[in-house]
C-alpha cells in the first residue's frame, strides 16, 4: 500500500481478484470536485470492496461527474447516475431524496447498505472493520468510525457519542435499515434514524479504532454557504427532531468548544429556542419524541451523577490531605 504526499489519499493498482462483500453504497454528491478524488481513492484502497457503489450526481455544475467516470472505467463496482440540476444544494431532505433515487436503482442482492458523502476519506481497513463489528453483534443495526478533520499536521476529532453513528458514512444492516423505514426525508435525518433504531430494539455504535477512522475534509456544517448558517440549521433541526430543552442547551454548551468557538454553540441554542417560540413543525411519529426525551433525560442524569461523584471524590481527597 503506498501513500502520496497527501496522507489522506491512497492509490492502489487494480488486482485481478479482490475481496468483496454484499454491500451497496449510495453517495449523493453535488459539486464535490475539490474532495471526491480522496473519497474514490480511499474506496479503491479498501481491503474489502462493496459489490456496488452508486454515486448519484445531484446536478453538479463542476467536473464531479467526469472525475467519477474516470474511476468508473477502472473499478467495476462504481456506477454513476445523474439527476437533473435542481438549481441549488439542498441539505437534509434533498440529500435523502437523492439517496433514495440511488437506492431505487441498486442492482445487487446486498446485505448491508451505506450512505457515504463525497468529501470523505478513510483508512484502508475501514469497511473490513465495520463488517466485523456488525457480524459480531446480532442487535447492532448500524456502525461508523470516529470522525476527524485534518487541520495542518494534526487531526481534530468531530466528537459524537459512542451510541451515535456518523452521518458521513452510515453503515447499516439491510434488515435493520428496512425495519426503521429507511432515512426520513427531513432535516436531521441522521439523528432520527438512530433513535428509531433504539425504539425498534436495535443498538448503534461509532467505533474508536486506529484502522477505521473517517477523515472529513470540510468543516462540519459548512457545506451550505457557511458554518454559521450550518449551526443555525442544526439548532432548528434539533427542535424539529424533538430534543428536550435541557438537552438542547447542554448540546449547545458542549459545541462551544468547537469551531466556530463559543458563537457556534450559542447559535445552536438560540436557533432551537427561536424555533420553539415560533412553534415550528416537529417530527411527528407516535412515541418518538417521548422516547427520545426520556433517553435524553436519562443521559443528563448520568452525566450529572458522574460530575457529582467526581466533585465529591475530590472533596474527600482534600479533606484527607
Amino acid at each position: 500500500m503506498s501513500t502520496l504526499s497527501d496522507p489522506f489519499t491512497w492509490k492502489t493498482p487494480l488486482p485481478d481478484q479482490h475481496a468483496t462483500a454484499a454491500i451497496a453504497i449510495v453517495s449523493p454528491v453535488r459539486d464535490e470536485s475539490k474532495y471526491i478524488r480522496r473519497t474514490l481513492d480511499a474506496m479503491a484502497a479498501q481491503t474489502v470492496w462493496p459489490e456496488e457503489w452508486l454515486i448519484v450526481d445531484d446536478g453538479s455544475r463542476d467536473d464531479t461527474p467526469e472525475i467519477v467516470e474516470h474511476y468508473q472505467a477502472r473499478y467495476p463496482f462504481i456506477r454513476l447516475v445523474r439527476r437533473t440540476d435542481r438549481g441549488q444544494r439542498v441539505l437534509g431532505s434533498g440529500v435523502i431524496e437523492a439517496f433514495n433515487f440511488g437506492r431505487d436503482q441498486l442492482q445487487s442482492d446486498y446485505r448491508y447498505i451505506c450512505k457515504l458523502d463525497g468529501d470523505m476519506s478513510f483508512d484502508p481497513t475501514y469497511i473490513e472493520t465495520m463488517l466485523a463489528a456488525l457480524e459480531a453483534d446480532d442487535r447492532l443495526a448500524a456502525v461508523s468510525g470516529k470522525v476527524y478533520r485534518p487541520e495542518g499536521d494534526s487531526l481534530v476529532e468531530e466528537y459524537i457519542i459512542d451510541e451515535m453513528v456518523a452521518g458521513q458514512f452510515k453503515f447499516y444492516k439491510r434488515e435493520a435499515f428496512e425495519a426503521i423505514g429507511g432515512f426520513s426525508q427531513t432535516i436531521l435525518w441522521d439523528g432520527i434514524d438512530i433513535h428509531k433504531c433504539r425504539l425498534n430494539g436495535w443498538t448503534t455504535r461509532s467505533i474508536r479504532d486506529p484502522g477505521a477512522r473517517l477523515f472529513h475534509h470540510r468543516l462540519m456544517g459548512s457545506s451550505d454557504k457557511n458554518v454559521y448558517k450550518g449551526r443555525i440549521r442544526l439548532g432548528r433541526g434539533i427542535w424539529f427532531m424533538g430534543y428536550h430543552p435541557a438537552y438542547a442547551t447542554a448540546s449547545g454548551l458542549f459545541r462551544m468548544a468547537e469551531k466556530p468557538y463559543v458563537i457556534g454553540g450559542l447559535l445552536i441554542v438560540g436557533a432551537y429556542f427561536y424555533a420553539a417560540l415560533r412553534s415550528e413543525p416537529r417530527f411527528e411519529e407516535p412515541g418518538f419524541r417521548e422516547g427520545l426525551q426520556a433517553w435524553q433525560r436519562q443521559r443528563l442524569r448520568a452525566v450529572g451523577g458522574r460530575l457529582l461523584r467526581r466533585l465529591t471524590g475530590r472533596g474527600k481527597q482534600r479533606i484527607a490531605g
